[in-house]
């Protein structure tokens, strides 16, 4: 998901013909013939997509499918490309038919008798889908007409039909592309494209099959290794002879509230007080209550501790570790339950054994929240309603882990994304009054969503970006041409994803020091994101130094190594994230570090970057960051020597005499 402007651009340009020789960057010149079909298709009404008595929704619409085996059905051959891709009628209009002169695309004629190969196909899938990104850039005045909001919505405003539209994705696509909603500063919604493909080629050790990076390294490293080292990793040892120290236990609430939940959002700081007692009348032995207060008080415990795991003594208990023991024994019970608060302790669980740098385990109790959720989805009336915001957070925090695993290992997909195009984005928990009053107590934290929201945003604009450029076999049939207007789409998403940031999380992008530990994270986030979009301009000029005389592409490498330097250089921010990050990071670090071990061999890419002894310096604190956390698992112990010896046989390259 991306954060998108409210205000439409190009609204100003609806009348203006086709021009043959338009000069306006591609995605700006296809957004705006876009906009005009649009407001053509709406009747003149500026297009408003909002349902009403005249105008339906648009949920009906068949959505075009994403099979790249499913041709279009035979039509005249006078048919251009873009037409048949689209299954439109063509004019045949030459040299460009009426519905390539409104996108502002490149009229192409198939000669008869000459069939479509598959890599033709997928390019022109992908071309229909940028399209459909297009679209969503364009934010409905009627429905964008308020300020940007990510905060609270009040009960009182949050029921009627406007706001409960915008605040689901339009689940079908249109006859031009996947339809579209501004949501208050989140940006707009997208179908087809927001999850991860099944076989995609993001992850860090996909780097080792380019040239001149798979050079720096001995071993041959098929990406599935990560995976297979975890599998055989020795199971978590929990002791049975734990004993829980209860005098902390404020501080550990608080530190939950305020550096744990702010991560999740999927503790209710309102009910905190009742699940305390419930779980104190069990002593803390039985019951989803009692589950879920001891995984507060373990997350709460590490988070107090303020040190990343990584930072402990070897062989030192972590922080927490007794509190999730005792949560441990009860979980078991809470498996074969199917409702929201055992799926509750599931995610927590789920976020101690990611501090615990347990990707595989996480996965698994992920996998056991994502069956209860999909059980409890398929009859809503299951869910009581005042359990239902709670639901929805359980669900978004499934579907967050679950991408960010599935972006490193190819692990099997859960199934939970089927329900996302349903699914509301979360909203402020109800605040009782009365009971809070009642209860005596001041309340234990805020009701934190701004970096709830804008992780949901970013981790869905990351899945497109997996989609559209990195899954399989479509990436290998991209080429520098066809990959230019999605890589500008999706960076003008970016764009505008950090431009709709609140203040509260809108960090700076400049070399400024962040206000706290949640800008921190989102800049990284951001600079990651980044990097990726522009990844395949290096790995082009890195397979054929040729390539970098084409237009854009160094200027397209310029920025891919700008952030990447940026979320480099200062490597040990990377600790503020270390609670849900710790692995994550450390993978992207590594990833971003071979793409610039691979950049300073390459005489075109080297002049894009700092001086040789700055960058050196960069790579030398990554290696030295990943060494230490290599003790942590099998994983980053594999990612620790892939990152040393390739920057030692680097050294080597880079002082041997120029021939």
């Amino acid at each position: 998901m991306e954060v998108l402007a409210g205000a439409d651009e190009s609204s100003g340009r609806h009348n203006e013909p086709p021009q043959e020789h338009d000069e306006r960057p591609a995605a700006k010149r296809a957004r705006s013939s876009i906009d005009m079909t649009l407001d053509r298709q709406a009747g003149g009404n500026g297009g408003d997509l909002t349902p009403t008595m005249d105008r339906p929704d648009l949920s009906g619409f068949k959505q075009y499918s994403q099979d790249p085996l499913d041709y279009p059905r035979r039509r005249a051959t006078i048919a251009c490309e873009i037409c048949r891709s689209r299954k439109s009628r063509c004019d045949g209009a030459r040299p460009r038919c009426k519905l390539c002169s409104e996108l502002g695309a490149a009229c192409v004629y198939r000669e008869p008798g000459i069939k479509l190969d598959a890599g033709d196909k997928l390019i022109l899938e992908q071309l229909a889908r940028i399209e459909g990104l297009l679209h969503s850039s364009l934010a409905s005045p009627a429905l964008a007409g308020g300020a940007p909001h990510l905060g609270p919505i009040s009960p009182a405003t949050s029921n009627t039909a406007s706001e409960d539209y915008q605040a689901k994705r339009l689940s079908s696509t249109s006859a031009i592309a996947p339809s579209a909603l501004p949501l208050n500063g989140l940006g707009t919604w997208s179908a087809n494209i927001s999850a991860m493909p099944k076989h995609h080629t993001t992850p860090a050790l996909h780097l080792l099959q380019w040239p001149v990076v798979k050079d720096l390294i001995s071993r041959p490293c098929d990406p599935q290794v990560l995976m297979q080292l975890e599998m055989a990793r020795e199971p978590l040892t929990i002791t049975k002879h734990y004993s829980l120290d209860f005098t902390n236990i404020g501080s550990y609430t608080q530190a939950f509230f305020e550096r744990a939940n702010v991560w999740y959002a999927v503790v209710n700081p309102y009910t905190w007080r009742q699940y305390y007692r419930q779980a104190a009348q069990q002593d803390f032995r039985s019951g989803a209550e009692s589950c879920a207060v001891l995984l507060v008080f373990a997350l709460g415990e590490a988070a107090h501790s303020g040190m990343s795991i990584s930072q402990l003594a070897r062989g030192q208990t972590p922080p927490g570790m007794d509190f999730f023991a005792a949560a441990w024994d009860i979980l078991p019970s809470q498996m074969i339950k199917n409702d929201v608060t055992s799926t509750q302790c599931h995610i927590l669980a789920a976020a101690y054994l990611l501090y615990l740098v347990r990707p595989l385990e996480a996965w698994n109790l992920l996998c056991n929240a994502s069956m209860k959720q999909q059980l409890m989805l398929s009859s809503p009336h299951c869910i009581p309603p005042q359990l239902k915001e709670l639901s929805e957070r359980i669900y978004w925090n499934t579907l967050m882990i679950e991408s960010d695993l599935l972006a490193e290992l190819d692990l099997p997909h859960s199934g939970i994304v089927q329900y996302e195009e349903s699914m509301r984005l979360p909203r402020s928990f109800p605040y009782d009054a009365v009971t809070a009053a009642g209860n005596g107590d001041e309340l234990p934290g805020n009701d934190d969503l701004w970096y709830f929201l804008a992780e949901i945003a970013l981790r869905r604009l990351l899945n497109r970006v997996s989609h559209l450029i990195y899954a399989h076999k479509r990436s290998a049939s991209l080429s520098i041409a066809s990959l230019e207007p999605i890589v500008a789409e999706l960076d003008y998403q970016l764009a505008q994803w950090y431009e709709g940031l609140p203040a509260p999380v809108k960090f700076p992008r400049e070399r400024l020091p962040a206000r706290d530990q949640i800008q921190t994270v989102l800049r990284l986030r951001y600079f990651a994101c980044r990097t990726i979009i522009f990844r395949p301009y290096i790995q082009a000029v890195l397979a054929d130094e040729s390539v970098a005389h084409e237009p854009g592409v160094q200027d397209a490498c310029r920025k891919c190594l700008e952030a990447c330097i940026r979320q480099l250089e200062y490597v040990s921010a990377h600790h503020e994230g270390h609670l849900p990050y710790l692995w994550q990071g450390a993978l992207s670090i590594m990833s971003q570090t071979l793409l610039l071990m691979g950049a300073t061999l390459s005489p075109t890419l080297a002049q894009l970057l700092p001086p040789a002894h700055q960058t050196d310096g960069i790579i030398a604190e990554v290696v030295a960051e990943v060494e230490r956390l290599a003790h942590l698992a099998p994983s980053l112990r594999l990612c620790a020597e892939i990152v040393r010896e390739a920057e030692a046989r680097r050294q080597v390259l880079i002082k041997r005499p120029k021939r």
